[in-house]
């Protein structure tokens, strides 16, 4: 089950289950499955400070996302600054529901086990987040 919090901001997210139709898409064409995933989107403020807190990272960022998988089974904590979402968008000429998800399939594709470390990882979850956005307009 996918849910939905905020933390330290006013966000109204729409299309809850065109969302979690499509992250269930996206873990099962990963031989994976949707257990317990906690999307809690957050201002900046309130991502730096679990950044630093859990990680001893003094940086903002768009996403952090605590892995509490078991087996095939995705469980997951997904924090999200809707600040740096939109900063992103505008920086990458992008809308911002497009950034959003492009954000949210990238904390999904942590919890699956794919990671951004050097350039070969980058290049593979953009690949992945590219055709996973792409599958998304199918649910729109």
């Amino acid at each position: 089950m996918i849910s939905y919090f905020t933390e330290d901001i006013k966000f109204d997210f729409k299309n809850r289950r065109v969302n979690n139709s499509w992250l269930k898409t996206v873990a099962e064409s990963e031989i994976r499955k949707i257990g317990a995933v906690n999307i809690i989107f957050c201002s900046d403020n309130y991502i730096l400070d679990v950044n630093m807190k859990y990680l001893q990272h003094d940086y903002f960022t768009d996403i952090i996302t605590f892995d509490y998988c078991e087996g095939d089974t995705l469980n997951g904590d997904l924090f999200i600054s809707i600040d740096s979402v939109r900063e992103n968008a505008a920086f990458y000429g992008t809308e911002f529901p497009d950034e959003l998800n492009r954000v949210i399939v990238h904390g999904i594709l942590h919890l699956i086990g794919y990671d951004d470390h050097n350039d070969k990882d980058i290049a593979t979850m953009r690949s992945k987040e590219d055709y996973y956005l792409g599958i998304r307009k199918v649910y729109e």
